[in-house]
């Protein structure tokens, strides 16, 4: 009974110890996480703050040295000398030059920051180096095309600087005519942006990138962000009017925090991820162990319940493993397992008096009731299997007695032949089981006598695979499916084409029977599924009119092979009919007869 002592401890241990546990293992992590989400978005926007006014610290001094370039008379002076209407000598022009270069020189010298400065002019023309395919560079492409004053990191080689850098560029134009002449680049490094860049990742697989609207890193590397997770980030950020905040996204089932921050920059954006299954890994170790607690917990609590109604659990427990043997329909198991249990208690004692009484009747009414279940098939079986013979050699004597009536005395004699070997075949009745290349060989003879009849009007094709001569199967389900294609056949046109087709793949055994006949009728076709569905024998054996060799065959397949037969009707009207039957070959359940009919 459910209020039974082991019941009523279990019970009553399991709402003092184990449910308080797993509530506990609920609610405090749920508290920490609220908490370390608050903590680390706090300090993330603080973090992200810093990084902010560093950037518009180190872009800020960028700009101040290009307007220092761009207003010294120095280098005013040199874009009128390199002018085309210049009209200077060469020494003239390398003099102003190296003054400009001095210049910029200086300038870098007094830099803390590692910054340099170039002057270009529109046809390449530069103070460390001429650019011969200045339209082609990537750097100038993002300047003139894409109207970018800050340039993404890339690798300059008329720097003085090696290395990765980004770029501030303005114009270079004439102060007096603001004629525009080229440009001036201030570049600082790369890793001056990243280095301070890493302190606001969060955690230890967190990444934090300084990307454009595009979502194209402005620093050197890889993006590791998921694509997915980085484009839905933007395109809300494009809706959003805010400049800094957070957008939850997820991944592939994995969910990620992205912080966010719009930089007075250009278009830069400052970005930092990171998944909750990281972010929370703490509170869902701190989770699993608090759930492990209360499984341990839980387990003591079955035992100790167990411990103290040992003397019923444990004769209910030898009467469930009795029952097993009855599940497994071993009732000699069970009756001799039977005499092992002992209980004490009187109610767990009458228990199993009456359940072993209850295996003796189950015993003989299983046994009666199978032993007339088998004598039943066995009958229906029978009754099929005379339902072919007379019909088949009905068929049979017509062609002998149409033959004979024409004086063909040879093809009397091949019909008699191969008669026999079928009726040797038939009469042979040791099993009901044969090889599927038996079978062949009496549709061989079969066939044989339906080309003596017909000669040149009846074509039939047997292809046959090798593999499938040694799968046992039950007699006399191809000649009726034969002669019926040759029949229907034969209704509406002068000739018969018949294609008898055998083939395996892995467990499953295909045999076709194909025909270009006059088809079946859907009605037809609904009708033989319906019957089948059912699994109605006595509707076969009663049966008459048309299709009763197919009822039949399939009917018998049905009834000896059950779920490891199936089968599939393919006709169309005046178009001809297939019939393709399957067997699953992983039965191992039939004995094959052999070469008795020989």
């Amino acid at each position: 009974m459910f209020f039974s002592l082991r019941n009523r401890l279990f019970i009553v241990f399991t709402c003092l110890l184990t449910i308080p546990l797993i509530i506990l293992s609920f609610i405090i992590p749920s508290w920490f996480t609220s908490i370390i989400e608050e903590q680390t978005q706090e300090l993330t926007v603080e973090a992200m703050d810093q990084y902010s006014l560093f950037i518009d610290s180190i872009t800020t001094q960028a700009k101040d040295l290009g307007n220092q370039v761009l207003v010294n008379q120095t280098t005013q002076k040199w874009i009128k000398l390199e002018s085309k209407n210049a009209n200077i000598s060469d020494g003239q022009r390398l003099l102003q030059k190296n003054q400009l270069k001095m210049l910029l020189s200086s300038m870098m010298v007094n830099n803390s920051n590692g910054m340099s400065i170039s002057v270009v002019l529109n046809d390449g023309t530069g103070t460390w180096g001429n650019i011969s395919n200045l339209n082609q560079v990537d750097w100038y492409k993002d300047y003139s095309q894409n109207k970018q004053r800050y340039i993404k990191s890339h690798i300059d080689p008329f720097q003085p600087t090696q290395g990765n850098i980004n770029s501030y560029i303005l114009p270079l134009f004439d102060m007096n005519t603001f004629v525009s002449y080229g440009m001036i680049k201030v570049n600082f490094p790369s890793e001056l942006l990243e280095t301070s860049l890493n302190k606001t990742k969060i955690g230890k697989n967190g990444h934090a990138y300084l990307i454009n609207h595009n979502g194209e890193n402005i620093l050197p590397g890889k993006i590791r962000t998921p694509k997915k997770v980085l484009k839905q980030t933007l395109i809300k950020l494009s809706d959003d009017k805010n400049q800094k905040g957070l957008v939850e996204t997820d991944d592939h089932g994995e969910k990620y925090l992205v912080f966010y921050q719009k930089l007075g920059v250009g278009d830069w954006i400052l970005i930092s991820e990171v998944t909750k299954s990281e972010l929370f890994a703490k509170v869902t170790r701190l989770q699993r162990n608090l759930l492990l607690t209360s499984a341990i917990v839980f387990l003591i609590t079955i035992v100790a319940s167990y411990m103290i109604s040992s003397n019923i659990v444990s004769p209910l427990g030898k009467l469930a493993k009795a029952m097993r043997y009855i599940e497994s329909g071993d009732f000699s198991g069970a009756k001799r397992f039977m005499p092992t249990i002992k209980s004490a208690n009187n109610e767990v004692g009458y228990l199993i008096t009456v359940f072993n009484q209850t295996i003796d009747r189950l015993k003989n009414l299983i046994e009666t009731e199978y032993e007339a279940n088998l004598r039943q098939k066995d009958a229906e079986y029978k009754a099929l299997l005379l339902q072919i013979n007379p019909h088949f050699l009905n068929n049979t004597l017509e062609i002998i007695g149409g033959l004979a009536m024409q004086g063909k005395n040879k093809q009397v004699m091949d019909v008699s032949i191969h008669l026999g070997r079928m009726m040797r075949y038939s009469l042979n009745t040791h099993s009901d089981v044969v090889n599927l290349g038996e079978e062949l060989k009496y549709i061989r003879s079969y066939t044989e006598i339906l080309k003596l009849r017909y000669e040149d009007a009846i074509s039939i094709e047997i292809e046959e695979d090798l593999e499938t001569r040694s799968l046992p199967i039950i007699k006399f389900i191809l000649q009726p499916l034969v002669e019926n294609a040759v029949k229907y056949s034969f209704i509406e046109k002068t000739s018969a084409e018949i294609f008898i087709k055998t083939k395996q793949s892995n467990h499953l055994v295909f045999i076709v029977i194909e025909d270009k006949g006059i088809g079946m009728s859907e009605e037809v076709i609904s009708d033989l599924m319906s019957v089948q569905t059912k699994n109605d024998i006595n509707s076969v054996l009663m049966s008459k009119g048309s299709s009763i060799g197919l009822r039949n065959v399939l009917s018998r397949l049905k009834l000896n092979y059950g779920p490891n037969f199936s089968y599939m009707i393919e006709s169309e009207r005046n178009a001809g009919t297939r019939i393709t039957l399957c067997l699953n070959t992983d039965r191992g359940d039939r004995h094959v007869e052999g070469n008795h009919h020989r």
